[in-house]
């Protein structure tokens, strides 16, 4: 076994706060326990619920955590009971509840996917949140398969990238809103087939335009808010609404008759409290399905900056300025 010491550097804010709470502290190593393994982390995944919390809007869940951090990378040094003890040394990218803004991060060995040679420990760090939450809500609840065509909000998030390389080797047309024109045009490097500049036009009527008055299978929305009639409007019959956020508004509107007319679904879900065998299958399920091809090189996740520990209140006031594409990373070490 690696001998390790006992603390370890971590970000862990005693209070709410801007961006000049996140200061480097230490704390000690935490232990993993039945079933999980311990990560020396090399890098970790900046994520909007990390900013949230950080201000105090999203307390961690029971048992997590007050570190932030939803995403690492890295290599397991220790393990706990029920693990295989040959893995220690492996290289896996992690799925945690928190504690990622730590050198040390405890994962749920059912969270955890192998790195392969095809990413870095950058990019490898950029995967876990984005791949679970676009997998379980527009391939799972959204029922996205090839042909359809999904209409993605905020398509230059970390959410929005991984949304459209996903559609990209599946099979699925996808339209993506962003909100300049600037924007759109990056949306599209990364290879989404239509991008709206909902700023100076209507994306209902791009929508509308663009599917030939068809509509589309799936609207993934994390606005919330009055967006969501607009998005019912956007679908095809048959078709599912899946709300993962709602930073335009928890509140919304909606033609009941419309949902009874066209046989509409609308349905959501939150990632973060999910069960430990919830998360389990799902990395399963990416394992068989999605897996082979990050290690094939065709699937990588867009990295706008890679900031180091320090520089994590650097990292969260881009975050929160929305002014980067794809995914922001902290380099641990």
């Amino acid at each position: 076994m690696v001998s390790l010491p006992t603390h370890m550097k971590a970000i862990d804010p005693d209070q709410p706060g801007g961006p000049e709470v996140l200061r480097i502290v230490e704390r000690p190593i935490p232990t993993p326990g039945e079933g999980e393994v311990l990560i020396r982390v090399a890098a970790a995944g900046i994520n909007r619920p990390e900013v949230l919390q950080r201000m105090g809007a999203y307390p961690p869940p029971p048992g997590a955590p007050s570190i932030p951090g939803l995403e690492v990378a890295g290599t397991i040094v220790a393990i706990g009971g029920g693990v295989e003890r040959d893995l220690v040394g492996q290289p896996v990218c992690a799925l945690i509840a928190g504690g990622g803004y730590a050198q040390y991060a405890v994962a749920p060995y059912g969270q955890c996917l192998p790195v392969p040679e095809a990413l870095t420990m950058i990019e490898a760090a950029a995967m876990p949140e984005t791949l679970f939450t676009v997998w379980t809500n527009l391939f799972e609840r959204g029922y996205a398969a090839e042909g359809d065509t999904v209409l993605v909000h905020g398509g230059t998030s970390g959410i929005g990238t991984m949304a459209i390389r996903l559609c990209n080797l599946f099979g699925v047309e996808v339209i993506v809103t962003a909100g300049s024109d600037e924007k759109c045009a990056a949306a599209k490097a990364v290879g989404a087939d239509h991008a709206i500049n909902y700023k100076t036009e209507d994306f209902v009527e791009r929508v509308k335009a663009t599917t030939g008055g068809k509509g589309v299978a799936v609207v993934l929305d994390m606005v919330g808010g009055d967006y969501v009639p607009r998005n019912m409007q956007c679908l095809g019959d048959d078709g599912r609404h899946v709300s993962i956020a709602v930073q335009g508004g928890g509140q919304a509107t909606i033609p009941i008759f419309e949902i009874m007319r066209r046989r509409l679904t609308l349905t959501g879900s939150t990632l973060r409290p999910r069960s430990v065998a919830f998360k389990t299958a799902v990395a399963d399920e990416l394992a068989r399905t999605v897996w082979p091809h990050v290690e094939a090189g065709e699937l990588k996740p867009v990295i706008d900056t890679v900031f180091a520990f320090d520089q994590a209140p650097d990292a969260h006031r881009l975050m929160e300025s929305g002014n980067h594409v794809g995914k922001i990373v902290l380099e641990i070490e």
